[in-house]
């Protein structure tokens, strides 16, 4: 590994040091925060007359108990048992709503994306697609929400009845994302609990949160007061509290299982309580014995590498056919000996520091316990570390006795095991915890079609091919088993925070002309549909 050079910023892409972190949204008010707070550092070593030193970036506020619960009482008010304006207001008000928080947001994009890059030591380039990709779920969203209404504004007549069948808010939803995607994952719950009528409460990831306050006065402005409300903090001191009233009907939280059992543990009334969660992920690949194996190893570098490997997409484990596993490994190694290392900031760089030091520590520990039990790291420098830089290791073969074979290691290795029989694949798939995806690679359409119908009765998307991925964003986005609950996509994601209702009738001359006056007089939201789109 050419040694990695830890250098200075590129000036247009440097955030200085942020001012705005102790700052929250509570009741439609931007606050300062004169509490406790956290020095946000990053990941990234600059040079400084005492050596190489980790940069402060700013301060984060951590917030306590009493003022979760404001913003919580904030968004109870906003939604006032349903009868608040937000939750019975128009489409067309909602929509609009977005549409400027959105149009606010995209002024931001330079701004956001330094600290995104910085915070969490995401590349450049793919801070600025985490940016705009978030901006196009949001306008997709609002495309969806008008597909939805007016699909639905037409009334259902059967068995003497006729009915209006529309969607309606759950009630006061608790969002949380994860550090990965602190932008992206946050919004594509946040957004479509906004747009269906839901008042909520966002607590931003303890990393990735300094890149998420430069929208605060964004919301403010864009949505009425108590309507979204953004706290930081550490997830027991402010997260815990809010659940812990029973007043929470909706908890949408990306991170890992054991947190998220936690927090729905804490909720006195569980029956009240709808969850959307995205979990962990122990994606396999398969290379069938016929697949083109530059292809395969390309895309599973890739997959395996991207963004350093922590995505709950990515590819946690390989299983190559003992027929081409050694050549196939062979060109896993030399893809990655072509990566390019450096700062986030650089262009064209792949692989990057690790967001902290313990990550490093544990990919270490991966590696140690994986060649005590006969793996092998086949790539040069695969496991090096140069501070919180990780380089990505290849091992093989991989066997059940490391702990790679089963954990999710949420970062750069790339894991290979042989096989002689696919059963040996799909019974670890279906002995796993997990059942979010899979791919195979091949060209045996017999062999292929087999699999296929024994993996989509344990995970939710098999890709052919080509490597695991949550997008396009129009595609459902779930998991089996502990790898999620609910389902995210630009329509589905309008459906899960939300739920059917409908008003009905017998059908009769009175009923038809009361339905009619009521439409006409505008006199019900949930009845009148919006014509301004």
């Amino acid at each position: 590994m050419k040694e990695l050079q830890w250098i200075n910023a590129i000036p247009e892409r440097d955030p200085g040091t942020y001012s705005g972190g102790l700052r929250c949204l509570i009741n439609g008010e931007v606050r300062e925060w004169k509490g406790a707070a956290s020095d946000v550092v990053s990941p990234i070593y600059q040079k400084t007359p005492n050596g190489l030193e980790r940069r402060q970036l700013g301060k984060c506020a951590l917030l306590d108990g009493d003022a979760a619960r404001q913003a919580l009482t904030a968004a109870l008010k906003a939604y006032d048992k349903g009868r608040g304006a937000w939750p019975t207001s128009s489409v067309t008000n909602r929509i609009q709503c977005c549409e400027a928080f959105l149009q606010r947001m995209e002024k931001r994009r330079l701004e956001v994306v330094r600290l995104l890059t910085w915070e969490v030591a995401k590349s450049w380039a793919d801070s600025l697609q985490e940016f705009d990709r978030t901006v196009a779920y949001g306008r997709a969203t609002i495309a969806a929400l008008k597909d939805m209404d007016r699909a639905s504004s037409r009334f259902v007549l059967d068995s003497g009845f006729f009915a209006q069948v529309r969607r309606s808010p759950c009630g006061v939803a608790l969002c949380m994302g994860p550090y990965n995607y602190p932008l992206n994952e946050m919004y594509t719950t946040l957004l479509p609990a906004l747009i269906m009528g839901n008042t909520v409460v966002a607590k931003l990831p303890r990393m990735g949160t300094l890149c998420n306050l430069p929208l605060l006065e964004d919301f403010a402005v864009s949505f009425p007061s108590g309507v979204i409300n953004i706290i930081t903090g550490e997830g027991s001191a402010v997260a815990t509290p809010i659940m812990e009233t029973g007043d929470v009907d909706l908890l949408a939280f990306i991170g890992s299982a054991r947190v998220a059992n936690i927090l729905s543990q804490k909720h006195p009334r569980p029956n009240r309580l709808r969850e959307v969660l995205g979990l962990g992920a122990k994606n396999p690949a398969i290379i069938l014995p016929e697949a083109n194996l530059d292809l395969a190893a390309k895309e599973c570098v890739d997959g395996a590498l991207a963004f350093n490997g922590q995505r709950c997409t990515a590819l946690k484990i390989i299983f190559a056919h003992r027929k081409i596993a050694d050549e196939f490994t062979a060109r896993v190694a030399r893809t990655v000996s072509t990566l390019a290392a450096g700062m986030p900031f650089e262009d064209g760089v792949f692989l990057t520091p690790q967001p902290e030091e313990h990550a490093v520590k544990r990919m270490c520990e991966y590696v140690e316990d994986a060649v005590s039990h006969g793996a092998r790291v086949m790539n040069p420098d695969g496991g090096a570390v140069n501070l919180t830089y990780f380089h990505p290791a290849v091992l093989y073969p991989v066997g059940a006795k490391m702990k790679i074979w089963a954990e999710e290691q949420f970062g750069p290795i790339v894991a290979i095991a042989p096989y002689g029989d696919p059963n040996e694949f799909l019974d670890y798939v279906a002995a796993s915890p997990y059942g979010q995806q899979a791919s195979i690679f091949g060209a045996d359409p017999a062999a292929i079609g087999r699999l296929i119908d024994a993996l989509m009765n344990q995970v939710c998307r098999v890709n052919l091919n080509t490597q695991c991925r949550r997008g396009p964003d129009i595609y459902p986005f779930n998991g089996r088993k502990d790898s999620a609950e609910g389902t995210l996509s630009v329509s589905d994601a309008l459906r899960v925070f939300s739920i059917r209702t409908l008003v009905a009738a017998k059908e009769s001359p009175d009923s038809t002309q009361l339905a009619q006056n009521i439409i006409r007089g505008r006199h019900s939201q949930f009845l009148t549909r919006d014509y301004l789109f």
